[in-house]
């Protein structure tokens, strides 16, 4: 049984950024290699590029992240030294799925991009409000899914800031948040989208990271609303009191959906039509998959009485949820979190949920 890997980092952002960066300096080198890799090429972006050309806009991006969240670009920094890496090629390392959509909007502007073939993001997420579920708690959570190759690198950060909330967040070596909650109950969850509208501008890991500095979920929303995003994502945000929003967010388009008296779930295809007019077209296996998805998890959240038991066996369901890597996508669960702001309880396994356990953490 696997377990997931805890690291705790404290003090400034630069000495957060720099014990992260040196404790995993080799694993954070080789999956933002690869990461870069797979940025260049049609299978994933749509167009044939260059490593330079790659890193040319990635460059690019890296003044649109200073201006939006100086601090956490400290904290970059201080990863940044500490594994001899580029601000550019960490901001690909962190926020390759967005990435994605900025390389195929803007890789080559002679060249129209190919429809890529190859998705891996089939996340799928759920918010829980107090009055559906059996001890009056609000629950927010979701599997996390990408190629296979991505799971041994997941881990846990336990982030204790000089000058800011307490904090957890499930992500992978060398990215600064992927899904979490604070001391404050600021929780946060998402699904990726794809785009056709990828823009210069800030990454998705650095916005879940800058909505878990807040202490009400009124600036947590504005810094979702207010970020000039290079790419798409669905983002799920919640407080301690349950109240909450869904906000399905392209580039140059957002629609905010609040929490009221029923549960909401969402996979990796958009509902609005105003971000269907900027999608891009799923390949029919992923499309697939998402609808599936999204169909079983709102199956399986259908009662009145929802506990986290009936979450977590929802992440493990064999049916359509819990993903294992099949050709050509190898597509993994490569784990979950469940989080209630409520209490403080975060629940988070590393790996496929149905082949690991739960384990259990307090903010």
């Amino acid at each position: 049984m696997g377990r997931i890997r805890v690291v705790k980092l404290s003090g400034t952002p630069y000495e957060m950024g720099y014990a992260h960066g040196e404790r995993f300096r080799d694993e954070i080198h080789m999956f933002t290699e690869e990461r870069v890799r797979l940025s260049q090429g049609a299978d994933w972006t749509g167009h044939n590029l260059s490593r330079a050309a790659v890193i040319a806009l990635a460059e690019a991006c890296v003044a649109e992240h200073q201006a939006y969240a100086p601090d956490l670009m400290l904290e970059l920094q201080g990863m940044a030294d500490a594994t001899g890496l580029s601000l550019a090629e960490l901001v690909i390392n962190n926020g390759f799925t967005d990435f994605i959509d900025v390389v195929y909007n803007l890789g080559d502007i002679t060249v129209p991009a190919v429809a890529p073939p190859l998705v891996a993001d089939n996340c799928t997420a759920f918010m829980v409000p107090p009055g559906r579920s059996a001890s009056g708690q609000a629950f927010l959570g979701q599997t996390w899914d990408m190629h296979a190759s991505a799971t041994p690198y997941v881990i846990l950060i336990h982030g204790q800031p000089d000058d800011g909330p307490e904090f957890l967040t499930f992500t992978i070596t060398g990215c600064v948040g992927m899904i979490g909650m604070n001391s404050e109950g600021i929780c946060v969850g998402i699904n990726n989208l794809m785009s056709s509208d990828g823009q210069i501008g800030v990454t998705w890991p650095f916005v879940v990271r800058k909505i878990l500095q807040q202490t009400d979920i009124d600036s947590a929303l504005d810094c979702l609303t207010g970020a000039k995003l290079a790419g798409a994502h669905n983002y799920m945000l919640m407080d301690k009191q349950g109240r909450g929003s869904e906000v399905e967010a392209m580039s140059t388009s957002r629609h905010v959906q609040d929490l009221a008296g029923e549960t909401i779930t969402h996979t990796n295809h958009c509902l609005i039509q105003q971000n269907l007019d900027v999608a891009r077209e799923r390949p029919p296996e992923s499309r697939m998959s998402s609808e599936n998805r999204l169909r079983r998890a709102r199956e399986l959240l259908a009662n009145d009485a929802v506990t986290v038991d009936d979450l977590m066996a929802l992440t493990r369901d064999d049916v359509a949820i819990c993903t294992r890597p099949t050709p050509p996508m190898h597509v993994e669960s490569c784990g979950a979190a469940i989080m209630s702001p409520t209490s403080g309880d975060f629940w988070s396994v590393w790996g496929i949920p149905a082949d690991n356990e739960y384990e259990h953490f307090v903010i």
